[in-house]
């Protein structure tokens, strides 16, 4: 499986994807949707799986001596791999705007999310829904991928859109929350993202491995 993965590293992946993994750093910016950041990720995810395509990657995967699964499990440890990155580098935003930034001007002004543990939640949260929508709607044809991820982009947008209005609803100020205020209630909202996540993933790559064993290439 190590194999696999340095294939999909160094064969299969666009420079793009390694590019856009900066957009974590998004979650800086005043006066700007952060989560847009988690989806740019995401966007250059996409971008090696269109280069993959057009180099008929998958069929050169499934000649290897390997399992189909295997060829599926590789797609989704790159995918996971790039994505926990990501999440690292915007915990380490969330880290300064939660510590060196708590009293900064720029940030208490903000109208729109804060970087904070629910935001940094709602990430994973994004992740999980281009594993289980996108990874998942590729590989029932292991082609086609223009469909899944329009849906991916209606349901990523839906998930920020909600996210940015939820702080301005009565009693769900903590959503917001700066610095270390409300910090249980935003731990908890963290591990809950990343819990949906973690499912979403695992469902997604079992439903995966099914239908690309059904698959002729």
């Amino acid at each position: 499986m190590r194999n696999i993965l340095r294939k999909e590293m160094r064969l299969s992946a666009s420079a793009l994807t390694y590019l856009f993994v900066l957009f974590s750093f998004m979650f800086l910016l005043p006066g700007y949707p952060v989560l847009c950041g988690a989806f740019f990720v995401s966007l250059g995810l996409f971008q090696s799986f269109q280069s993959a395509r057009e180099a008929n990657d998958i069929l050169f995967s499934a000649l290897l001596p390997i399992a189909k699964k295997d060829v599926v499990k590789g797609k989704y440890l790159f995918v996971c791999m790039i994505e926990g990155f990501a999440v690292l580098l915007m915990a380490l935003c969330v880290v300064f705007r939660m510590t060196v930034f708590s009293k900064a001007d720029f940030y208490r002004t903000n109208a729109l999310m804060n970087a904070n543990l629910f935001a940094l939640g709602i990430a994973c949260v994004i992740f999980g829904l281009f594993n289980w929508v996108f990874l998942g709607g590729f590989f029932k044809t292991a082609y086609k991928f223009a469909r899944p991820f329009v849906l991916f982009v209606i349901s990523a947008f839906l998930v920020i859109f909600v996210a940015e209005a939820m702080h301005h609803v009565p009693g769900l100020e903590v959503v917001n929350a700066f610095g270390t205020e409300g910090l249980s209630v935003q731990i908890l909202l963290l591990i809950s993202g990343m819990i949906i996540f973690f499912f979403m993933t695992v469902l997604s790559y079992k439903k995966a491995c099914r239908s690309f064993e059904q698959i002729n290439l």
